[in-house]
């Protein structure tokens, strides 16, 4: 059901205790989310489901044609709409099978944009010294994301997170999120503390939390 946690209550205190180890050791601020899906895809699902209901229509148009098959124009729009509104009634029930109708351009844009979403939304751009991250991961589009604060950016080569990304999609497709997301805080750590060690006041201005959306 959606409102059934994706991690066990062990694998979440995990994730949440490589956070505070990892925090121990920088002024940096770590934040982890975790999302089913960035987007209902119903809108982009359906606009290329009906194009394809109608390129199809025009090919069996130019078929029936070819053959000397006659077909009324109305009847041609009445199929046309019968169609459309049962795919549109199929999309309404299974929520599951709409992405599959989505490019995978368009969803990784959706996710990188629920991923900036989620930066804001949790204030990790409000620390002190701009040097909060977050490790985003959505399971539907299959995409992960590391989102760096400003102060990071200008001291951490964008090919680290790249990495950072790679190791924590790969141990998804090999069935260990869980310790995905902790080798990935592990990484970000060592980054943040190279960095931006802790100094003598290292207060956690977010708190350590994996979140599920």
């Amino acid at each position: 059901m959606a409102n059934e946690h994706i991690f066990t209550d062990e694998e979440r205190s995990r994730v949440v205790e490589a956070i505070g180890r990892a925090e121990s050791r920088t002024s940096g601020e770590i934040y982890c989310v975790l999302a089913r899906t960035s987007d209902s895809y119903f809108y982009p699902a359906a606009f290329f489901v009906a194009l394809s209901i109608l390129i199809v229509s025009l090919l069996a148009a130019f078929a029936l044609h070819y053959w000397w098959v006659n077909i009324a124009p109305a009847t041609l729009v009445a199929a046309e709409l019968a169609a459309l509104a049962a795919a549109l009634l199929v999309l309404k029930a299974s929520p599951g099978w709409r992405i599959c109708f989505v490019p995978r351009g368009l969803r990784f844009r959706r996710a990188h944009a629920e991923a900036l979403r989620q930066f804001f939304a949790h204030n990790i751009h409000m620390t002190r010294e701009r040097t909060g991250v977050l490790i985003f991961v959505s399971l539907a589009e299959h995409y992960a994301e590391v989102v760096a604060d400003a102060g990071i950016n200008a001291r951490v080569p964008q090919e680290r997170w790249n990495e950072t990304v790679a190791k924590l999609t790969e141990a998804a497709a090999r069935g260990a999120l869980a310790e995905g997301f902790v080798e990935a805080v592990e990484i970000v750590g060592t980054e943040l503390a190279a960095h931006f060690p802790a100094g003598e006041e290292n207060s956690n201005e977010i708190d350590n939390h994996l979140v599920e959306i």
